[in-house]
């Protein structure tokens, strides 16, 4: 059997979620990895048989989308020319996790693709998310298309939805208590965050897209991403400070670590993860400012942790998908 797994290569969640599952759908044929985008600092271990530009949004630095950024890095050309040439036909099965070129280039070669992504379980109405439409919502349906769709979410609320995929890296650490508190808000400069964390007496680990190198000031860390340290930063402190993701909180919440999130601004997604989040018991703030500081003190001072379930279903879930979708 050949696989194609397509992934989504904005944010760091869709190649974390790819490090778990690539193993099992190895087991299952000859495996080909696909990624489009440019905007993740985490890559696969695994050679790429496809990189493609895709289409991402970069990330700013006051809590949104780089616009104007974004729209320099759009290539249609480029990203038509691909649709057109992935030799599809060869696969008895597709995978796809939010990328968009596999997805549409199934569409013009009239082949069947399955998503497996957080982005679809947003195909049901029952998924939380604001009361008021928002035009994102074609985003979800037809950014990337497929046939049909296999979700995760914080809770299963659709038979199609499943609790989030915990990578085993994740599942085997020992969590432990050394008194910081880890942050990853990728859509703010560092320099911003120090500002604001120097006035709060705990130590704080940052972890930032904007630096290649480590600095101290006062009381907080500043350090390139870098997946292992990251893992073990978030498995040995307080609490995590982080945007509208999902891995990343759903990670932190299976740790029994507390949580903050802090949405991107205009990014209906992490708006939508942040309120399902919220439902849990997960304090959201939506915008760094003179409320910030105290915000923060009060969720430092609280020792709430929010208890969850989260099940090893991973390897069941690929072997329910293969057997019911490969040709």
């Amino acid at each position: 059997m050949k696989i194609l797994y397509a992934i989504q290569g904005t944010g760091n969640g869709h190649i974390s979620r790819a490090r778990e599952i690539v193993p099992l759908l190895q087991q299952y044929g000859e495996l080909d990895l696909l990624v489009s985008g440019t905007e993740a600092e985490m890559s696969l271990p695994q050679p790429l048989k496809y990189r493609l530009h895709g289409a991402s949004y970069v990330f700013g630095k006051t809590g949104g989308i780089d616009k104007w950024a974004t729209f320099k890095l759009m290539d249609l050309r480029q990203l038509w020319h691909d649709m057109r040439s992935i030799p599809l036909k060869q696969y008895d099965l597709i995978v796809n996790d939010f990328e968009p070129v596999t997805a549409w280039a199934c569409r013009l070669q009239k082949v069947k693709s399955v998503s497996l992504s957080h982005q679809c379980s947003f195909i049901s109405k029952k998924t939380p998310r604001p009361a008021k439409w928002n035009f994102a919502e074609l985003i979800f349906k037809y950014y990337s298309p497929t046939d049909d769709h296999i979700g995760f979410h914080f809770d299963r609320y659709d038979d199609f939805i499943h609790t989030p995929v915990i990578r085993s890296q994740i599942r085997n650490l020992e969590p432990s208590h050394r008194g910081h508190y880890t942050v990853y808000l990728p859509a703010y400069d560092d320099r911003t965050l120090v500002k604001y964390l120097k006035q709060i007496d705990v130590p704080w680990q940052i972890f930032s897209k904007r630096q290649k190198t480590t600095y101290q000031e006062g009381n907080v860390q500043v350090n390139p991403v870098n997946n292992e340290s990251f893992n073990q930063s978030m498995a040995s402190c307080e609490g995590l400070l982080t945007g509208g993701g999902f891995e990343g909180p759903a990670e932190a919440l299976f740790l029994q670590k507390k949580v903050v999130m802090i949405p991107m601004k205009d990014q209906y997604e992490q708006q939508c993860n942040a309120l399902a989040a919220s439902r849990l018991g997960v304090p959201v703030i939506h915008e760094i400012d003179d409320t910030f500081v105290a915000k923060i003190k009060a969720w430092v001072e609280d020792d709430n942790i929010i208890k969850v379930n989260f099940p090893d279903e991973t390897a069941s879930i690929i072997e329910n998908m293969v057997k019911k979708y490969a040709r």
